[in-house]
């Protein structure tokens, strides 16, 4: 079932009312018409299933046939706090991410970081970001389209989840996985945990002692030495076992 996202204004007791580019992806792309089934998020806590009623021009609209509360998030609101990496990759990152229940993702600044965005450079790529984050939303059925923070630095990036319930930073040097396990079982419904990853070449060590002066616990992903791309996937999919309701 196509899935897609609206505002609460236009949203109405009985049906609710698609406009902007969605309109022409659901005529002319999906060739969807009346009697179809849609689902609806609200971007906040409701999925709506409707039936398309009428399709016109500029405004499609379905009939509200059930709501759901509670959607497909997990009960834990997770934070990828992700250095810059090179390449492509942060739209890879990005896609996953969305898709294994992240909350928001923060790309950061850090000192071995090749990539560097000037202010043009960073609202073109938040965009473009944006834009991923929003499509792996859909194609994963989220109840929220996660949003794409402006670039950090990775001292700023500590002051934003400086009240965060848990922070989690993965370095090579931390110690054994019994230790992983008893800080990742400190999580519960209702916290909001910070995952911080570090770019190509990892954190430097007096980036991590930074971290340490916030809270933050470093932890080992194992013996294997894992890429940037790969290492916040694999924390989001352990803590997504973890956490995902029955």
């Amino acid at each position: 079932m196509y899935h897609f996202f609206v505002k609460q204004e236009q949203i109405g007791e009985t049906t609710i009312r698609i406009s902007g580019t969605d309109v022409n992806h659901i005529k002319n792309v999906l060739r969807m018409g009346p009697g179809e089934e849609i689902l609806l998020s609200n971007g906040v806590d409701k999925d709506y299933l409707c039936e398309i009623e009428s399709v016109s021009a500029d405004e499609v609209t379905a009939t509200i046939l059930e709501v759901r509360e509670g959607g497909s998030e997990l009960p834990v609101k997770l934070y990828l706090f992700q250095g810059l990496p090179k390449s492509d990759k942060m739209e890879l990152i990005i896609q996953k991410a969305v898709e294994l229940g992240v909350y928001q993702i923060i790309p950061v600044e850090t000192k071995r970081a090749v990539v560097k965005l000037d202010k043009k450079k960073e609202e073109s790529k938040i965009k473009r970001w944006s834009a991923v984050s929003e499509s792996a939303a859909k194609q994963s059925k989220r109840l929220l389209i996660p949003e794409v923070a402006g670039v950090k630095t990775l001292r700023e990036a500590f002051e934003y989840a400086k009240e965060f319930d848990l922070l989690l930073l993965p370095f090579e040097h931390a110690e054994g996985m019994t230790h992983t396990r008893e800080i990742i079982s400190r999580i519960k419904p209702g916290m909001k945990v910070g995952i911080f990853i570090g770019p190509e070449g990892g954190f430097e060590d007096g980036e991590v002692e930074l971290g340490g002066t916030y809270g933050a616990n470093t932890i080992t992903l194992g013996k294997r030495i894992l890429r940037t791309e790969t290492a916040g996937l694999f924390v989001l999919s352990v803590l997504a076992f973890q956490l995902e309701s029955v």
